[in-house]
């Protein structure tokens, strides 16, 4: 099986295979930087995607070693510097080289390893990850999430906890599926969850690897309790949604089974494998390339979103545009109720402001009373438990933790002088501040 994990993950995974300062001191003072520097030049000659880029590659690096750049002694200062001196000639995120000595002992002086979700080093970080599935949540209408950091790809390991999410997912009246913090994994994962979506055997995407013959991924022919269909799907993005992540954000639009919510995908297109380079260095490099039903792929330019907004916002983006379309299909309470919640994530995406300061608003109403604390206002009922409050715009606000209430607040001449609590079923509570 051949997979791919970006060197991201090789990044946040780092501090596992580092050891003691002892033993990074001990590295840092025994490694060679021109068997290193030769070790990179050789993959690369031998294996990287772009042939034509291979000679500038190679030239680069020679001048550097020749120069003395890469007679350093911190071994991650000559990562950073081999990795700097890549990227500006090919601009390739999946191009570099780091430091782990771990990695570099499973893969073998000298070896080449592209079956690095199978040791055991990548298993131990998928099954503390969940094989990526971090988060699953039922939101305002049963709108619900799976945050997935990572396509892992273990075989029936990852694909229970796969189909464990995707059955959780199933039971919402909207989809969202997380990928802004997912910097990419395997493309047998990606082919997993996008056969829940698109038809059994729809090819997904043609990866030229090398100089063999193309292989072409095709959906799953049947996965359990079949394809969801007939709902709003939303995948969040980030320009740290890298690789397999593009990709499954790709076949969602292509396909037209979901809506992309945040900011255009890295750009990451190409296949990695991992070589292992002589000093405990891993080099990441490009050895073949996707190419989607449509043609090209999304190296160097990403996947735009169709709802454009920053990361931190997408969520909200996503539950407003969800809540708004699921809205219409209800009636009574419940139609008030997902209107309001989709008025509530359009003014977070917004980030509404009151119409008066804060302070104006704080005071008591009766048995109920209005505070400051560091993150706004807050509503509290005698005895009962507080709650924020969220700015809507004007003089009306939402409540956190009470999606089926609203507080209007009434004002005269500029001064607050009551409120409304206004509910979903009609019913409303007045008051006057004291």
């Amino acid at each position: 099986m051949r997979s791919m994990i970006l060197a991201g993950a090789i990044a946040a995974a780092a501090p596992l295979a580092f050891g003691s300062p002892a033993a990074t001191a001990q590295a840092a003072s025994t490694f060679d930087s021109r068997a290193a520097v030769e070790g990179v030049r050789t993959a690369l000659r031998e294996n990287y995607v772009v042939k034509e880029r291979r000679a500038a590659l190679d030239a680069t690096l020679a001048k550097g070693l020749a120069g003395g750049r890469y007679a350093v002694t911190d071994p991650q200062e000559f990562a950073a510097r081999i990795t700097a001196d890549l990227e500006a000639v090919a601009h390739d995120k999946h191009l570099n080289l780091r430091h782990n000595p771990e990695l570099a002992r499973q893969i073998g002086t000298g070896g080449q390893r592209d079956d690095a979700t199978e040791s055991a080093y990548w298993r131990d970080i998928a099954r503390r990850q969940n094989e990526g599935v971090r988060e699953l949540r039922v939101l305002d209408g049963n709108v619900r999430l799976m945050r997935y950091d990572g396509f892992f790809w273990n075989g029936d390991t990852s694909k229970a906890a796969i189909d464990a999410g995707m059955a959780f997912l199933r039971g919402g009246d909207a989809i969202i599926i997380d990928l802004r913090t997912n910097g990419g994994g395997s493309p047998d994962a990606v082919r997993r969850i996008a056969s829940y979506f698109v038809p059994a055997g729809a090819k997904l995407v043609t990866f030229h690897m090398r100089d063999e013959a193309p292989t072409v991924s095709h959906a799953e022919a049947s996965v359990p309790g079949g394809q969801i269909t007939g709902i709003p799907v939303y995948v969040l993005t980030s320009g740290g949604t890298a690789s397999a992540a593009e990709e499954f954000s790709a076949h969602g639009a292509g396909f037209g089974f979901a809506t992309l919510v945040g900011e255009t995908t890295a750009g990451a297109a190409y296949r990695n494998d991992f070589f292992a380079v002589p000093g405990g260095f891993v080099l990441s490099a490009s050895v073949g390339r996707p190419e989607l039903p449509s043609g090209g792929d999304w190296e160097g330019k990403g996947v735009a979103p169709k709802l454009a907004v920053a990361p931190e916002l997408a969520l909200d983006r996503a539950l407003q545009d969800a809540l708004a379309r699921l809205a219409p299909k209800a009636s009574g309470a419940a139609r008030t109720e997902l209107e309001w919640a989709a008025a509530r994530y359009a003014a977070r995406a917004a980030q509404a402001r009151p119409g008066l300061p804060a302070s104006a608003y704080a005071g008591r109403y009766g048995e109920r009373t209005v505070t400051i604390d560091a993150a706004g206002l807050v509503y509290q009922r005698d005895g009962g438990l507080k709650t924020a409050l969220i700015p809507l715009g004007g003089d009306l606000f939402a409540l956190e933790q009470d999606p089926r209430a609203r507080l209007r607040f009434v004002t005269a001449g500029g001064t607050v002088t009551g409120f409304v609590l206004e509910r979903a079923d009609g019913s409303k509570v007045e008051a006057s501040k004291a």
